[in-house]
């Protein structure tokens, strides 16, 4: 079976590198677009099963194009291109619904690699870097394994009683607990610390 795979960089020459990978696997129609608005246009016209994406488009962000994706497919594999090595950027790329995420200076063999895991399982986020930069978010905040662990728990609406006893600790230490978490991401209330916790990677979004 054929995979029809749509290749979005507006530097003619990584796309043409790209392709010349793909095509040496067989087996695969390849398309093109240089910008955002070409990327739209050619997902509809082509509805491709794979999408390799830079992150920086003439016209806009190739995120946009890959949360836009995400709303009429689950599962389209989804490679996401950058020179960018910001964990911002790593972890808006699985936020926004990517399979994998690719540093451009890597090896054309990484690249395959991920083609492999998004079109495996394009439901599941792969990068070489995401365990360090889900670390170094997690230091940024300053937050311990216990405060994520009760982060992670607020999300349920279960009263503090309630999730007190889960964490077989006392309902008043959970609320020094939650002081000190509140704290540390310049929050007052629960919700805030929810809605902060999300917009940073720490806890998962709810469609």
């Amino acid at each position: 079976m054929t995979t029809r795979a749509l290749i979005v960089d507006d530097h003619a020459v990584v796309r043409s590198g790209i392709r010349r990978a793909l095509e040496a696997r067989g087996e695969i129609q390849v398309f093109e677009a240089a910008t955002k608005a070409e990327a739209l246009a050619q997902i509809a016209h082509v509805s491709p099963q794979l999408l390799i994406i830079d992150i920086n488009l003439p016209d806009g962000s190739g995120l946009e194009v890959v949360s836009w994706v995400r709303t009429i497919s689950a599962e389209m594999a989804i490679v996401v291109l950058t020179f960018n090595e910001s964990d911002d950027f790593l972890l808006a790329a699985m936020k926004a619904g990517a399979s994998a995420y690719v540093n451009k200076s890597a090896p054309l063999t990484e690249l395959i690699a991920a083609v492999d895991h998004a079109q495996a399982s394009p439901g599941s986020f792969a990068a070489k870097e995401i365990v360090d930069a889900l670390q170094r978010k997690q230091l940024k905040f300053g937050l311990s394994q216990r405060e994520l662990q009760i982060l992670a728990l607020l999300p349920t609406d279960e009263p503090l009683s309630i999730l007190a006893k889960s964490l077989f600790i006392s309902e008043s230490t959970l609320k020094t607990h939650l002081t000190h978490i509140y704290r540390k991401l310049g929050v007052k209330n629960r919700l805030q610390a929810i809605n902060v916790a999300r917009k940073a990677g720490l806890l998962k979004e709810v469609n």
